[in-house]
């Protein structure tokens, strides 16, 4: 996880510093984040960005990233 600074309840960014989309270019690898959602995050308050970590939370338990997309 990003240890951007952020206030004591704001969500942080779930950004891992493996910015790279899967093979179908819809999801990072990195943090599960959809490109949009990437854009979004700077700007969003935070129960946007507690809406974009439920939907995260949610894609990496139906759709595991590949270790082939990881570059592994």
């Amino acid at each position: 996880m990003n240890t951007e600074t952020a206030p004591e309840d704001s969500p942080r960014s779930p950004c891992t510093n493996v910015c790279r989309l899967d093979a179908n270019g819809d999801i990072c690898v990195g943090c599960h984040r959809t490109l949009d959602e990437i854009v979004a995050w700077g700007e969003a308050d935070d129960a946007e960005k507690r809406a974009i970590l439920a939907s995260v939370e949610r894609r990496r338990a139906i759709v595991p990233i590949s270790s082939a997309d990881r570059g592994k």
